[in-house]
């Protein structure tokens, strides 16, 4: 197993030295989702929050806290993000909404916890959009699927 690379000599957190790795390519592909119940799944689906268009909103939010994420999690990098997407889908078996967040960076570190922190911040959107018709809404599994580029290569979780 690696070791902590936050941890500095003294057991304290520190901010990883990325100053003389080499910018190159890299992706980070996150997923989670929000249980809920089938009627607010069933508003969600036909437009008919209060609010208005849940999905659309939470599409935002997701690529703005992917843009935020240093101001979220103290050790990591401000990074210039070259891109950040997310997709939804509503699964009716499972009475969720499945998320999914793709970030994108040309630099010296990667984008995973970009990733994880648009799928969190879009999920609480959801959330938020439809707490009004039900407050037993489940946020949950999320994950990091797959990571592309930097010195540690591809990365895939297994069953994804």
């Amino acid at each position: 197993m690696a070791s902590l690379t936050h941890i500095n000599d003294q057991g304290r957190g520190r901010m990883v030295d990325i100053s003389a790795k080499e910018p190159t390519a890299r992706e980070a592909i996150a997923r989670g989702w929000v249980a809920m119940q089938p009627g607010t799944l069933a508003l969600l689906k036909a437009g008919g929050l209060e609010k208005g268009d849940a999905l659309a909103v939470a599409q935002v939010a997701g690529i703005m806290g992917a843009k935020r994420t240093p101001e979220l999690i103290p050790m990591c990098h401000p990074l210039n993000l070259t891109g950040a997407d997310l997709s939804f889908e509503l699964n009716e078996g499972e009475n969720r909404v499945e998320i999914e967040a793709r970030v994108k960076v040309k630099g010296a570190t990667g984008v995973e916890m970009e990733a994880l922190t648009a799928v969190a911040v879009a999920a609480l959107t959801v959330y938020d959009m439809c707490k009004a018709v039900d407050k037993e809404m489940v946020i949950g599994g999320i994950r990091l699927v797959e990571k592309r580029g930097g010195r540690s290569g591809h990365f895939r979780r297994k069953g994804e």
